[in-house]
């Protein structure tokens, strides 16, 4: 199943985007009321609370006062830490519970306030940020909650800023309009983004772009990468295997196919055609079928053998190669990377080619192998500057 995660900052509208992927299907799991379940009256967790805080953090008829835990635990990093070494795993046992329930086809929504906080983004396939001006929830928690302004401000600065909700989003939906148009943005995701790539995880199916468009460069590419090397090592842990940005959108102010290229180094083909590459699949980064390797350099050496993997997200194709430790392949392809980030010469002249063939060859088969030639003579200056420079990969 697709397991997308949900947040934004108090008074965002993130309550709005969960009840509209509600009435769309999604199954979403409220991490406030489940963190609520987990030390109601007469549970474990509950019990718990009270031997690590006292009696002061319940109410009258038993139940726990929130606001009073508040009040302990707000401003006192050891007891905070001792609460949620209470909450956090209770709430991530019974949300696994809840989400293994749901049908195999399940779009499944984590609404989880404190998501990036907390570090939970590589555990999903997507992550879906609600952004709002600051002035908008000050006005919204004030009208709609009755917050008095100085509660709204501390809450809004206790939590991530902006900046670094956008650094783990995949998606941003932006609620400074109306109602309506938050719903607009809400079916467009789960018709375009959503429902496609539950039925690609499902189905191990990459996106796999058929013709060329050069894009010109895209500085949130780096950060695109961070967010997929996350989720790769998460999904491949507890093996720690070393991961690269390469490719095109790797070198700064080069235009490129809007393709994100990502190596993955194995120890050898045998452990990449091991469990390795159901977890990949199961994270969304499904094998492509059939045999793949790198044309050598120079030719006629024997062909670098690779394992291919795609992205099963329509909104973010990915070239996943999983090649071996110090193989010819691998080094090139970090060899290549680094050359055109320090040879701006190299790196005008390779542009110019790539605009050329994509108006004679825009087929992505035709367009790759119309650039063999270049990158035979490109080897060779690569070679002789790592031999100058003293690079290694």
């Amino acid at each position: 199943m697709l397991m997308v995660g949900l947040t934004g900052g108090i008074g965002s509208g993130k309550s709005a985007v969960a009840a509209r992927l509600t009435e769309w299907g999604a199954v979403v799991l409220d991490a406030d009321r489940i963190a609520r379940e987990v030390v109601a009256p007469g549970t474990e967790g509950l019990a718990e609370v009270v031997a690590a805080f006292g009696d002061r953090v319940l109410d009258a008829g038993g139940a726990l006062d929130r606001a009073a835990l508040g009040a302990v635990v707000f401003g006192d990093e050891v007891a905070r830490r001792r609460l949620e070494a209470i909450t956090h795993p209770r709430v991530r046992a019974r949300t696994a519970e809840l989400a293994a329930a749901a049908s195999p086809d399940a779009v499944v929504v984590n609404d989880v306030p404190l998501l990036v906080e907390v570090g939970l983004a590589p555990t999903y396939h997507l992550v879906v940020v609600v952004q709002t001006a600051v002035a908008t929830r000050l006005e919204r928690l004030e009208r709609a909650r009755g917050m008095p302004r100085a509660e709204a401000e501390r809450r809004i600065a206790a939590q991530a800023d902006d900046a670094r909700r956008r650094a783990a989003a995949d998606v941003v939906l932006t609620n400074d309009s109306t109602l309506d148009q938050l719903h607009a943005a809400v079916d467009t995701l789960w018709r375009d983004r959503l429902l496609p790539y539950e039925h690609n995880v499902r189905e191990r199916r990459p996106v796999r772009p058929q013709r060329v468009v050069l894009t010109e460069p895209d500085p949130t590419w780096p950060q695109q990468y961070a967010r997929l090397a996350a989720r790769i090592r998460h999904a491949v842990a507890p093996a720690d295997l070393r991961i690269d940005h390469i490719g095109s959108t790797a070198v700064p102010g080069l235009a490129a196919k809007d393709v994100i290229d990502v190596q993955v180094t194995v120890p050898s083909l045998d452990e990449a055609d091991g469990p390795l590459a159901e977890r990949l699949a199961r994270a969304g980064f499904p094998r492509l079928p059939g045999e793949w390797w790198d044309n050598p350099r120079l030719a006629g050496s024997g062909r670098w053998e690779k394992r291919l993997h795609g992205s099963a997200d329509p909104g973010r194709p990915v070239n996943l190669h999983l090649r071996v430790a110090g193989s010819p392949g691998w080094r090139y392809a970090l060899l290549m990377r680094d050359h055109l980030r320090a040879d701006p010469d190299q790196r005008a002249a390779y542009l110019l080619l790539k605009r050329e063939l994509v108006a004679s060859a825009p087929d992505s088969g035709a367009y790759a192998t119309a650039k063999d030639p270049w990158f035979d003579e490109e080897h060779l200056r690569a070679e002789e500057w790592a031999a100058q420079a003293g690079w290694r990969p």
